[in-house]
């Protein structure tokens, strides 16, 4: 298939915006300055910025599909048709799906994620966002270990993230209104959950092994790893010594500024920047981005997030749009290895967006191209095919 978007300004590989009719051909960009002949459609793309696809690096929006309220599920391939949707409809066009695999009961469990590891599978085909798996490990789902290595060495996961959520599952414990929350989420009494989580501490001293089996089984197939909410740079060392060159929403200043200058990349959530700050008082994103602490913005927990940060950046002077962009785009690509796209430019794939924005004002996504296909308009199409 081939086809032009016409008329549009372009965001190219440099940061600039230049006037650009960008010529497509088989899903991959053949020109963007309008000297290449190509037959077959023309998108008027007028008064519009032509942007990169996003690139969502951590995203689990998607469990609310999965259960939209605790106790109530539906089925995986029904969350990720209604994901897939959402993505699109938010100019994310590569997504990293963060599937939690814990040793609770409930959403994060064995056979929750066990289901959701072949459906995801079986529906790529299906799914018309370039879908791919982020592997979020409890450290202390010990009974797993052997069964995720099989998976890093099926090619079942993208990215391997290593987490540690048994401290903030004990606050909830503490938190009448929040363990009420999480009970509800895991099927367990108070009680119950208090016990399971003694016994899953007991065993502290089996993690650190485990991490570096599955650390090595990830170097070895060349899989991106990350460590989740390093509180400080000493543990940023000890991750970045296995592998793991991301750093998922450091604590602080000085833990995210030792991954930098380590030769890490960090990652911050995409909603701290637009609602103004850490919703977990923690590192704020409009401030990590200001000193240069911050490489790449993740949706984490809301899709729409992602765009309106970084447009959200530039309105209030923080980044230039290409900077800003390059946090959802060009840097999460080369966080991971993907070389094919995150840019505008001659051989990318076309993993494009059209934008409808105003300065000082939150954009409006006009249509959404994976490779090449258009896969959402908020237009009537036919309008702007001439």
């Amino acid at each position: 298939m081939q086809y032009v978007i016409a008329g549009g300004r372009a965001l190219i590989a440099d940061g600039s915006l230049v006037d650009a009719d960008i010529a497509i051909a088989d899903g991959r960009i053949a020109d963007i300055d309008g000297s290449t002949m190509v037959t077959g459609r023309r998108w008027q793309a007028t008064d519009l910025l032509i942007m990169p696809g996003m690139i969502d690096l951590h995203g689990d929006a998607f469990e609310r599909q999965l259960m939209p309220r605790p106790g109530v599920r539906f089925s995986d391939e029904l969350a990720l048709l209604e994901t897939d949707r959402q993505l699109l409809a938010n100019g994310i066009t590569t997504a990293y799906h963060g599937l939690t695999y814990s040793w609770e009961p409930g959403l994060r469990d064995a056979e929750t994620a066990r289901r959701f590891v072949g459906g995801l599978k079986d529906m790529r085909p299906r799914l018309a966002c370039d879908t791919r798996l982020h592997l979020r490990f409890e450290t202390f789902n010990l009974d797993a270990v052997d069964e995720v290595i099989g998976w890093i060495e099926a090619g079942l996961v993208d990215l391997l993230a290593f987490n540690d959520h048994t401290d903030d599952i004990a606050a909830k414990i503490n938190d009448r209104q929040k363990l009420a929350a999480y009970a509800a989420r895991t099927g367990l009494s108070g009680d119950e959950i208090s016990n399971m989580l003694q016994q899953t501490k007991a065993r502290a001293a089996e993690v650190p092994a485990a991490v570096r089996r599955l650390a090595a089984a990830a170097r070895a197939r060349s899989l991106p790893m990350a460590s989740h909410d390093d509180m400080n740079p000493a543990m940023r060392a000890a991750y970045m010594d296995l592998g793991c060159r991301i750093c998922e929403f450091p604590l602080d200043r000085e833990t995210a500024r030792a991954a930098l200058e380590t030769g890490g990349i960090t990652i911050l959530g995409a909603p701290n920047v637009v609602r103004g700050g850490s919703h977990a008082a923690r590192l704020g994103g409009r401030e990590a981005v200001a000193e240069g602490l911050c490489s790449v913005l993740t949706s984490d927990y809301y899709y729409p997030a992602l765009m309106n940060a970084a447009f959200t950046l530039v309105n209030l002077g923080v980044a230039d749009l290409g900077s800003a962009w390059r946090l959802v785009s060009t840097n999460a690509a080369d966080a991971v290895g993907l070389t094919d796209r995150g840019r505008i430019a001659v051989g990318q794939r076309a993993d494009l967006l059209l934008v409808d924005w105003q300065e000082g004002r939150l954009p409006r996504l006009v249509a959404t191209f994976v490779n090449g296909d258009a896969v959402f308009t908020a237009d009537n199409p036919l309008s702007m095919i001439a």
